[in-house]
């Protein structure tokens, strides 16, 4: 294997990388069961940054079993709601006070500028532990009127659902990890969770993070290894008593296959192609600026970025000429750059796929307004794309491509039922936005529109108290907010004949 290269930019995490590593199953630091390990790469140079853990089933298995242990009977059964939101509250804590260092394992793993991961991801992370912390000591149940003759005494009592194997993506590890964690632990569940195995690295810190909050052993188990083997262990098995996933629909429905075998309940939250619509009457400038960063935040790697873009006749002209011109002076370099705007996508795999999205919109008769190529000849960089002249059946129009590639198109239709049909003419559904001075259009508008969210005159836009989640193939549950505690509970009607 070739000798790790660690960017001498690193003023935070190079000593975790340059350490061994190790999964987190029972309270234990271990290697897999098997041995093995696998390269992990610095995506703006495609060198080695770390070696880690191999995990596939029998790792999967001891970690169930440790979670099982743990929710039936044991020391997790044991704590109170209370002491729950402490040590949620704890970790939240630990996570603040080491932002740099995981900040910089976010950059260098996954691609994305440093300072993005310091006052987006990071700070993110911080709050949904915070917030659920709140929620461990309000999950409730209510006491009901029954209509039947006699009386009799009913309520209900909100549980948690058991084991939980949990499944994040690599466009934002460690927020990902804690948007799964946090309700779930809430709840009372204990977790299997798998890191993407594009970016581990921010994962396997937490785990060390979490015996420095004092979970105990079995509650947090943190796997690394490759989906079709330990993410379909985790899928299929008996003794997993819900899944949660968050990636590709493609994906998304094998897992839904898996899970049949014990009928174990689901949530996915899956891809989307999102649009974004800019109205005649909008404030362009502030359209035009939110367009693009609709579209090229996070490299476009974002499951609800606004990769089409309707502009009303009247302005079409002016909003792609002006999103193009923040296109090509995006600064494009390595995420630890301090001037880097844009980082590389997360995987030579990535990179080929857009690219190939590109070469396939041109062929089917797109014009490129901005970037189409590659910027320079090392790593993984796609130059910010506008494509214009794109039609409703061009692949690039229809497909989730996940990288910085917007496809524009006018229209000209007033109502705002066509308008609507338009932003429906996909499988997916989980966002949307909205661009117009008109308020009461623009609710409207937000009616007629079939996704999860829908923003007005904004774009990416997230708390912890918002649920987030999709329509159609986009998925099934949300997450964050009181709604994704949903999730993680299981209801259950008590009633006494009095």
């Amino acid at each position: 294997m070739d000798a790790i290269a660690l960017d001498p930019r690193l003023r935070h995490a190079g000593a975790f990388l340059a350490k061994s590593h190790r999964m987190l199953i029972d309270g234990k630091f271990v290697a897999a069961a098997s041995g093995k390990t696998f390269a992990v790469t610095n995506p703006a140079t495609g060198t080695l940054i770390a070696s880690v853990p191999e995990g596939d089933k029998a790792d999967v298995d001891l970690a169930v079993a440790a979670a099982r242990r743990a929710f039936d009977g044991g020391s997790w059964a044991k704590v109170s709601p209370s002491e729950r939101g402490r040590l949620l509250w704890k970790l939240a804590d630990l996570v603040e006070q080491n932002l740099e260092e995981l900040a910089e394992l976010e950059s260098i793993d996954n691609g994305k500028p440093y300072a993005v991961a310091r006052v987006a991801d990071l700070p993110l992370a911080v709050d949904m532990f915070r917030y659920m912390a709140g929620w461990a000591t309000k999950i409730t149940g209510s006491t009901l009127a029954l209509s039947l003759p006699g009386e009799y005494l009913s309520y209900t009592l909100r549980e948690p659902v058991g084991v939980v194997g949990q499944i994040i993506p690599w466009n934002f590890p460690l927020l990902m990890a804690a948007w799964k964690l946090a309700p779930a632990l809430a709840a009372g569940c204990t977790v299997v969770l798998k890191a993407a195995e594009q970016t581990p690295m921010s994962a396997l810190r937490l785990a060390e993070l979490v015996q420095e909050a004092g979970f105990p052993p079995g509650v947090v188990n943190i796997l690394t290894g490759f989906g079709e083997t330990a993410g379909a262990a985790i899928s299929g098995h008996p003794d997993v008593d819900k899944v949660a996933f968050t990636g590709s629909t493609e994906v998304g429905k094998l897992i839904v296959q898996a899970a049949a075998g014990n009928l174990k309940k689901v949530s996915l939250e899956l891809g989307g192609k999102s649009p974004a619509i800019i109205l005649p009457d909008a404030d362009l400038d502030a359209a035009i600026a939110g367009a693009a960063s609709a579209i090229f935040f996070n490299h476009g790697q974002c499951c609800c970025a606004g990769s089409r873009l309707y502009a009303h006749k009247a302005v079409y002209d002016k909003v792609v000429a002006g999103v193009a011109d923040i296109a090509a002076k995006i600064k494009v370099g390595p995420g630890l750059d301090p001037a880097t705007e844009m980082g590389p996508l997360v995987s030579d795999e990535q990179f080929a796929r857009v690219t190939s999205f590109i070469a396939d919109g041109r062929e089917s008769g797109a014009r490129v307004a901005a970037g189409g190529g590659r910027v320079g000849n090392l790593g993984y960089f796609v130059q910010p794309t506008v494509l214009e002249n794109t039609t409703p059946d061009m692949k690039v129009v229809r497909e989730e491509i996940f990288g910085p590639v917007v496809c524009a198109q006018p229209f000209g239709d007033d109502d705002l039922d066509a308008i609507a049909r338009q932003a429906n003419d996909t499988i997916y559904g989980l966002a949307a936005s909205v661009w117009t001075r008109n308020g009461g259009i623009a609710h409207k508008l937000a009616r007629r529109i079939r996704s999860g969210t829908v923003w007005l005159n904004c774009h990416n836009v997230f708390d912890a108290s918002l649920p987030f989640g999709g329509y159609k193939q986009s998925g099934w549950g949300r997450e964050m907010g009181e709604e994704v505690l949903h999730n993680y509970t299981e209801v259950k009607a008590v009633t006494q004949a009095l």
